[in-house]
């Protein structure tokens, strides 16, 4: 500072240097509605911190449920959190780092309780299942793929948001819609331009983008590879109810009828909002010709990608029918780092693609495990539960699952799904058993709803990807969700009363 006031020349005018100061501050951008949710969410958490303590929960059999101080600041911690995830004060992932501090520094849960979570199970078996999402892409396997469909569906343009939709769908099942979002976007850009010359929005480019995100959310709700939220809420599942746990194969029979449905219905929605302007697209069958020309022959990236791939399936197969101790008691984590490394052992991906993983996602889903886990621990999910229960002691069980599914639904379109499904499962098992309900189908149905969130951006990352094509306001995606949301929970309430009890799901309990 010293130095500094040395350098001013002798003479100089001190109500110009004042004024050049106040023009200089003026040019500072304070980000004033940032600093205002920061200060938000600090106030939730030191309003429960401070807060005294809290009457007890009363069951509806009369029995008493205290909330320690440490589940009185969970509550706070966690409002803290979706404040900070919600309006993006900081990085997701650094907000997820900020959940493992502050559990620590106020003495919420011990260290080692509180920052072990981030390196759950589950969250490896995610990192899994993004590294096999980059050796799909890195190896030109997406464009064949691509390229394969849009040969086959022609140049009629209902039937090539058919079969985009189909494509998306089914590369969810195996690997991580975001990952296929990201992966289908330049493509999806390249059909738009031979659908449309002009940067300005179309009928058909609405209903390309945004049927890509719902599509991306309903088909990623079928197979543990297609979402983190769906290992998260079994992992959390195992945990809530004494170890039963959620097979591989058990999952995808309940969800693939009700994902596949939701697929063809996102369709039929889409071609109604969104009615193409043009019924064909010319010379579209041609171009991808070439551009499948040009890929030539499967490279050996392709085929180890496939082999690995079978080789994954294949342990999960073994994992849920062999009777050998070795594979049943496998980790899925364990399987899906199985790939990971087989890539970079054969020098499939590199350290490129190592660099580019999304490691800020990777601390979202570790924040996310850890807050639910906050939360069960401390009390202060069956304080919840407990005390919101008495709205549903006389409610039907349909009912009960309905309004669970359509909590997850609200809160999966505010912050990221696998927090949703995080924070809200706890606390709906715990509801479940006062009323009779078997936990599966308040699994399954929460699960349903985490995975598609239709209405706004940040409910997932394909929806946010979509947004890039600029062929529609945000304002367009929440209206239009509106629709498929309704439709999804009229198509749940009859896979809840009907559908999956008939196909064995439990739905009551004995």
């Amino acid at each position: 500072m010293a130095e500094e006031i040395r350098s001013i020349p002798a003479g100089a005018n001190l109500a110009d240097i004042s004024d050049d100061i106040v023009s200089a501050s003026k040019k500072l951008n304070i980000d004033w509605k940032r600093i205002f949710f920061i200060v938000l969410g600090l106030v939730f958490f030191f309003t429960f911190y401070f807060m005294s303590d809290l009457p007890d929960a009363v069951d509806p059999a009369g029995k008493h449920f205290p909330l320690p101080a440490q589940g009185r600041m969970a509550i706070g911690l966690f409002l803290m959190a979706a404040t900070w995830w919600i309006f993006e004060v900081m990085p997701i992932g650094a907000t997820a780092i900020a959940i493992g501090f502050f559990q620590v520094v106020f003495m919420i849960r011990p260290a080692d309780a509180a920052l072990k979570d981030f390196f759950d199970p589950s969250v490896w078996f995610i990192f899994g299942s993004v590294v096999m999402g980059l050796a799909f892409a890195h190896s030109g396997l997406t464009k064949r793929m691509a390229y394969k469909m849009l040969g086959v569906v022609g140049e009629n343009t209902n039937f090539i948001l058919l079969g985009t939709f189909l494509i998306v769908a089914g590369m969810t099942l195996l690997m991580a819609h975001t990952a296929v979002a990201a992966a289908m976007f330049p493509l999806l850009m390249a059909i738009n331009s031979l659908y449309s010359e002009s940067d300005k929005p179309t009928r058909f480019g609405k209903g390309l983008f945004i049927g890509m995100a719902w599509t991306a959310g309903a088909g990623s709700v079928i197979t543990f590879l297609g979402s983190a939220r769906a290992v998260a809420g079994a992992g959390m599942f195992k945990k809530f109810t004494g170890g039963t746990e959620i097979g591989f194969f058990e999952l995808t029979w309940y969800m693939l009828p009700l994902g596949a449905l939701m697929v063809f219905l996102v369709w039929l929605i889409v071609i109604f909002c969104f009615k193409p302007e043009k019924a064909r697209i010319d010379g579209l069958r041609e171009r991808v010709a070439g551009l499948a020309r040009d890929l030539g022959p499967m490279n050996s990236k392709e085929i180890f990608v496939l082999v690995m791939v079978t080789v994954v399936l294949g342990l999960f197969m073994l994992k849920s029918f062999s009777p050998i101790p070795f594979f049943k008691d496998m980790d899925r984590a364990c399987i899906m780092l199985v790939p990971v490394l087989a890539f970079f052992l054969a020098r499939t991906l590199g350290v490129e693609e190592m660099e580019s993983i999304p490691w800020n996602i990777l601390l979202l889903f570790g924040g996310a495990m850890s807050i639910g886990y906050c939360l069960y621990d401390t009390k202060a999910a069956e304080w919840m539960a407990v005390s919101w229960v008495t709205w549903f002691q006389t409610a039907p069980w349909l009912v009960f699952v309905l309004a669970i599914a359509f909590l997850v639904l609200c809160l999966t379109n505010f912050i990221m799904n696998v927090a949703a499904i995080a924070i809200a499962l706890p606390i709906s098992l715990v509801i479940a058993t006062y009323l009779g309900v078997a936990p599966h189908v308040i699994f399954f149905a929460s699960l349903a709803t985490a995975g598609m969130p239709f209405n706004l951006l940040i409910g997932a990352a394909p929806n946010a990807i979509a947004y890039e094509s600029k062929q529609f306001t945000t304002a367009e995606f929440f209206l239009y969700g509106c629709i498929p949301s309704f439709v999804l929970m009229t198509l749940l309430a009859l896979f809840c009363y009907f559908i999956w009890p008939l196909m064995g799901m439990p739905v009551l309990l004995k």
